[in-house]
């Protein structure tokens, strides 16, 4: 391949959407104001912006910077520009809510969001060493664009249905988890690492995202 054929091959797309896919692994904000995202997701921008690093705040924020020493765990981006964003790799899925619409993301794998999505954080109690984004996950609530990744291509599966908290990406908001154990699967499958924690989503009528890989531990 000629450098040039190389160039004109990989140039950003031109126009789109504010939450627009370079590729399936990496995503272009235009910022026009504030938008929130994963620290440490940021590979590029363009513009005058501006990165601060937050917390989630309050007692909440002290919490988690206590249990998971993670005391950066988002960014608000500000200014005008494009912010170009991507997480070790994995897949990138842009999703427009609509007024009333909701997602709970697993905390690892919120990669951004728009300002105007009210998002609140949750504490995962049950499987704080367990599940892939430690002790949080996040709940999304539109109107907005956000953004989430996974390893692989995920799969969408209807409640009720058991999943295992380290494949585990995102559930619709009007289903709550429990969680349960099964020394049972541990044994079958013969493993010592967690596995016979399980997600319970035992009500009907919602769904679960589940990616084809286990993540032991909060992904920064």
């Amino acid at each position: 391949m000629q450098l040039n054929e190389f160039v004109q091959r990989n140039q950003e797309a031109e126009g789109g959407d504010i939450f627009q896919l370079e590729n399936s692994k990496l995503l272009d904000i235009a910022v026009d104001g504030e938008v929130w995202l994963k620290a440490g997701a940021m590979v590029a921008y363009t513009g005058d912006l501006s990165f601060q690093k937050k917390t989630s705040g309050g007692v909440v924020g002290w919490l988690k910077q206590k249990a998971t020493g993670e005391g950066t765990a988002t960014m608000l981006v500000a200014g005008q520009g494009h912010v170009y964003a991507a997480d070790r790799g994995k897949y990138v899925h842009v999703l427009h809510l609509q007024e009333g619409e909701a997602l709970s993301v697993n905390g690892n794998d919120a990669l951004a969001y728009e300002s105007g999505i009210d998002a609140e954080i949750t504490m995962m109690k049950k499987v704080a060493s367990l599940a892939s984004g430690g002790l949080f996950n996040v709940q999304l609530r539109g109107p907005g664009r956000i953004a989430f990744t996974t390893h692989g291509s995920p799969v969408v599966l209807e409640t009720p249905v058991r999943t295992d908290p380290h494949a585990t990406v995102a559930w619709s908001a009007d289903t709550s988890p429990s969680f349960t154990t099964d020394i049972g699967w541990k044994a079958a499958l013969g493993r010592t690492s967690g596995e016979e924690f399980q997600m319970d989503f035992n009500q009907p009528g919602g769904f679960v995202v589940v990616q084809p890989y286990e993540e032991t531990g909060p992904q920064m």
